[in-house]
């Protein structure tokens, strides 16, 4: 009788200790967080701003039938394509202000723009749908080449589909992609560098047809337009135009062999003038460059009856996170410390960010399993 009262409380003992390893959480693939250490982007109370514009252009309408986010931002490249005239003799006939709203209300009476102002006005139309953007500019690094581009201003855009950055370019309604994923720039050079582009493909417009020259008058072809991002420098404050620092822009740089080998020259034959300033910034980390809007990274803890879930993500303009318990559930806006209990054998979670243009980031995914 004592032996068995104490093998009782024994098991009673044991329970009671290992009550916390009942549950716990199943490793799932969830979409890389990289969090933003380097880049000044857009605050909220830019917000405003943003609606402006997309109430003035009725920028809704343009994907308004659209589901597809990918889609989308190709329909929004493609007005802009349409709606902006490309100069022919390289002069800009417009006014002197640089603001989207002005060269857009210039370009709709027939004013002709170049890179530069295409640049600026994707960046800004991108993010006031709520389609995170940023502008760099890319170059040659040296002259006198045949079939020349020497130096070009253009975006690079996120796209939750594929969850990376990918280089847009308004000016011309190109891409690039390779085995059907859009490239950034840095994937766009590094392809240069193996094999001159060979493997990668044009992409023009919002259907994706590919192409192999430029939809210009010059014509170039895929490699010598890939030519073009051997030099690549990200602004740091993707609000440039809306909030000028003293004229100088601080230049983000990747430095990798061909950097650190190779020297980038402008057209005027000398060095780049950031070179040995504090305005350009080398960064050995490609992940510090491509950072993750619109992604959710985890801290989970579980105890008996609980699991605690704190959630964490750089969402521009961000409204809230939301969840929902299964996958056929319905989404709830949340906030980023919850407290769930855990009554089944196994629970499944997802969770999402929204911004305020109500654009929907990754999903993540939580499984606690008994």
């Amino acid at each position: 009788m004592k032996y068995s009262l104490f093998l009782l409380c024994s098991f009673v003992s044991f329970m009671g200790c290992s009550t916390n390893r009942l549950f716990r959480e199943t490793a799932v693939k969830n979409p890389q967080f990289y969090p933003n250490k380097l880049f000044v982007y857009y605050k909220n109370d830019f917000f405003p701003h943003f609606q402006h514009l997309k109430e003035k252009y009725r920028l809704d309408t343009i994907f308004r039938d659209e589901t597809d986010e990918f889609k989308r931002i190709l329909l929004l490249r493609n007005w802009i394509n349409k709606t902006v005239p490309i100069t022919q003799d390289g002069i800009v006939h417009k006014s002197e202000d640089t603001t989207t709203e002005l060269i857009l209300d210039d370009a709709l009476k027939g004013h002709s723009f170049h890179c530069a102002y295409f640049m600026i006005v994707q960046c800004e139309i991108m993010n006031a749908c709520g389609f995170p953007a940023r502008v760099i500019n890319v170059d040659e690094g040296e002259n006198n080449l045949p079939g020349q581009i020497a130096h070009h201003g253009t975006d690079e855009v996120w796209s939750n589909t594929y969850h990376k950055w990918f280089y847009s370019d308004a000016m011309f309604n190109l891409h690039f992609e390779k085995n059907g994923i859009p490239l950034s720039a840095l994937e766009i050079r590094a392809e240069y560098l193996k094999n001159k582009a060979a493997d990668i493909t044009m992409m023009y417009g919002p259907e994706r047809t590919p192409v192999t020259v430029t939809p210009d008058k010059y014509r170039r072809s895929t490699a010598i337009f890939a030519r073009v991002f051997r030099w690549i420098a990200w602004f740091k404050q993707s609000d440039i135009y809306s909030n000028w620092d003293n004229g100088i822009s601080y230049l983000i740089m990747y430095e990798d062999d061909y950097f650190n080998t190779h020297q980038w020259i402008r057209a005027d034959g000398k060095p780049h003038w950031a070179y040995g300033t504090p305005y350009l910034i080398g960064v050995k980390d490609s992940t510090e460059i491509y950072w993750t809007p619109n992604t959710i990274t985890s801290d989970v803890k579980i105890n008996s009856r609980h699991v605690t879930v704190k959630l964490r993500s750089i969402t521009p303009f961000f409204r809230s996170y939301q969840m929902k318990n299964s996958k056929n559930g319905e989404w709830k806006d949340v906030s980023d410390s919850l407290n769930i209990p855990l009554k089944q054998n196994n629970r499944e979670l997802f969770f999402k960010t929204v911004n305020l243009q109500e654009q929907k980031g990754a999903v993540h995914t939580i499984f606690i399993e008994r």
